[in-house]
């Protein structure tokens, strides 16, 4: 499917790989890992065509496609999210035309016997069962599901994509490539703008996907679940394992002690072999045997261990001055921008030593709220400190608001007061900032080195609250376990938004869930919130609750007329009733199209050129019928979403 054929890449004569070659078959889900600056995304790069190599090709079939997903955040365009994520099913609506084309001219033909008549048979079997492999009859429906998955509600289909900020115009993206469902598909850190409910509809899509992908990710968990190989990149080479994340893990360490043993082992070989030559080299009767074992040695094949990268991030968070028993008092909090609610009524108590996750779909407001425990915006409501309560806050844009223009020695030396300026290169150190890094401008960090930049600030004072805003963003696999350990070694409050699972699994007890405005509690890590989100119950309780909040809204209101609301919960009946006659009806109709299919790609029916014309123009209508039947479909669901409204 995928030739990598001895690939070089550097920047300045410095190789970021030099001669690396491997191949990626169908069904392949590659998993490409290795530390920030290894050249995971030049790679990528590469591989789409988008950069040329220093040496080396990359060879796939003619008719083979490739789908590329970049780090780079995407411009905006005036059509609407439905019509640019339908605009990609390029191959999809070249193949649709292309039938409809065979098939009213084989309507018209006649000479049912001719070379021309049966090469129009075999194109169209060929563009039927491609089309089908894509998926295509299936392709409106498909486009609203991934569109729901990756968390846009139906009400945004038909806004201009230029009105979406840059993480949704990412997801607009990530839609356009899984629609056309490309042979081969390169994702770059995928779930960079994704929350945790589009994480996990993204690995149960992938379970099923047709083609190869190699995955660039810093989410362990996502990494496990869709990968079964792995590709590291370490010291300008690759190693290729043939298996997932974590088993990689464990046989690099199980191959690098087997390999230390080896080369231990031959080491003693050698020297022994050494101290022979050197003792019956000068002797005449013993000259010959000497030359034998010099060219034992010259043939010997030495054994190799795989290079690693051995830096590592180490650091500790420093002892935080005691707070009393209610460290944050948080009593009916409101947040708009203009029109649009982003959280209303939300109470709650955080007590010491409590570390908290904050979860729910991008755009509920956990930013919005920690930015206003943080006193960075203004808001409606109240947040009452405890006694002698310290605030340290990480933005999730925090590595973007460092200056520029100073050195990563001057960024720590001008933030530091006290007695810690006598230990800054220490502190660097610990960052993985040493010699002459510390000397960088800030501007030409990678954004891993940002990140690590702004934690090491964090540092500098011993706060008893840490507000946490998506912290581990650019952080490698390696870094945030790291992090992972001196947070839950920290022995202050924290409140932490991520959508990283394996990094928040056992790290906080307690989760506030995000949902339409408001705020609930719960009780538990991370894996139990997961297992009440996904078997539907939290949805259910949230629902509950924000009617609660309306109904105890409109309290002061009249009450609804009881005989409108029972004529508007009888419609909703019928519509729910229509639309599962309609699902019947359309999963029937792609059972008979599949039927069909099935038919008109046995060879032998082209042998029968009247049934097959006949197959053909039942091919047709069934076509036909099942547009219609999803246009009804789509309006149907369109008025149970504006009766429920």
């Amino acid at each position: 499917m995928l030739s990598v054929q001895s690939l070089s890449a550097g920047f300045g004569g410095t190789f970021l790989f030099e001669n690396i070659s491997f191949l990626v078959n169908s069904g392949d889900r590659v998993g490409l890992v290795g530390r920030n600056g290894a050249g995971k995304s030049t790679l990528m790069r590469i591989i789409s065509g988008q950069q040329k190599p220093e040496g080396g090709k990359i060879a796939m079939p003619k008719e083979a496609t490739l789908g590329y997903l970049s780090q780079d955040i995407v411009a905006g365009s005036d059509k609407t999210v439905r019509e640019e994520v339908a605009s990609s099913r390029q191959e999809i609506d070249h193949l649709q035309k292309l039938m409809k084309s065979i098939e009213e001219e084989l309507a018209v033909r006649t000479d049912y016997e001719s070379d021309e008549y049966h090469q129009l048979l075999e194109d169209i079997t060929y563009a039927a069962e491609r089309f089908s492999m894509l998926d295509g009859y299936n392709s409106d429906a498909d486009l609203e599901k991934i569109l729901i998955g990756l968390g846009f509600e139906r009400s945004d289909f038909d806004r201009p994509c230029n009105e979406f900020s840059g993480g949704w115009r990412m997801r607009i993206e990530l839609a356009r490539l899984l629609i056309n469902r490309p042979d081969v598909l390169l994702l770059d850190e995928p779930t960079n703008h994704l929350d945790i409910e589009s994480i996990q509809w993204l690995e149960g899509f992938m379970s099923s996907y047709p083609g190869a992908v190699i995955l660039v990710s810093h989410d362990k968990t996502l990494l496990d679940k869709m990968t079964n190989r792995t590709i590291e990149i370490t010291s300008g080479k690759i190693y290729d394992f043939k298996t997932n994340y974590s088993n990689y893990l464990i046989e690099r360490e199980e191959r690098k002690a087997m390999q230390l043993n080896a080369k231990k082992n031959q080491d003693k070989y050698i020297e022994h072999t050494q101290e022979l030559i050197n003792k019956f080299r000068a002797k005449k009767n013993k000259a010959s045997f000497a030359q034998s074992l010099i060219k034992k040695l010259d043939k010997l094949d030495r054994v190799e261990v795989d290079e690693s990268d051995s830096r590592k991030l180490a650091f500790k968070f420093p002892p935080s001055p005691r707070a009393g028993r209610v460290v944050l008092e948080v009593n009916h909090v409101a947040k708009k921008y203009g029109e649009k609610v982003i959280l209303k009524d939300v109470s709650f108590m955080v007590e010491r030593n409590e570390k908290i996750a904050l979860a729910g779909k991008n755009g509920e407001g956990k930013s919005t709220l920690v930015k206003i425990i943080a006193g960075v915006l203004d808001f409606e409501g109240k947040i009452e400190p405890g006694y002698n309560v310290d605030i340290g806050y990480f933005a999730q844009n925090q590595a973007e608001l460092l200056d520029g223009e100073r050195t990563v020695l001057e960024t720590i030396d001008d933030a530091a007061v006290g007695d810690i300026r006598k230990d800054i290169r220490a502190l660097l150190g610990m960052f993985m900032f040493s010699g002459d890094d510390v000397f960088k401008k800030v501007k030409v960090l990678s954004g891993g080195e940002k990140n690590r930049l702004a934690l090491c600030k964090l540092l500098l004072h011993p706060y008893n609250v840490l507000v946490l805003d998506e912290p581990t963003n650019h952080l490698d696999i390696a870094s945030k376990e790291v992090l992972k350990r001196a947070l839950n070694n920290y022995d202050g409050t924290m409140l932490l938004v991520s959508h990283d699972r394996d990094f928040l699994d056992g790290l906080t007890q307690k989760t506030l869930y995000f949902r339409k405005g408001n705020v609930r509690e719960i009780l538990g890590g991370i894996s139990e919130f997961l297992d009440k989100l996904k078997s539907q119950t939290l949805f259910l309780e949230s629902v509950e609750g924000v009617l609660q909040t309306e109904k105890n809204k409109k309290q002061k209101q009249e009450a609804p007329d009881q005989t409108q609301r029972k004529e508007q919960e009888k419609n909703q009946k019928k519509l729910e009733q229509q639309l599962k006659k309609a699902e019947d009806s359309i999963a029937q109709c792609e059972k008979e199209i599949a039927d069909t299919e099935k038919q008109l790609s046995d060879p032998n029916i082209l042998e029968d050129a009247k049934k097959t014309a006949q197959l053909i123009s039942l091919h047709q209508k069934q076509q036909e019928q099942h547009r219609q039947l999803m246009t009804e479909w789509e309006k149907i669901s369109e008025m149970i979403e504006g009766s429920a409204s």
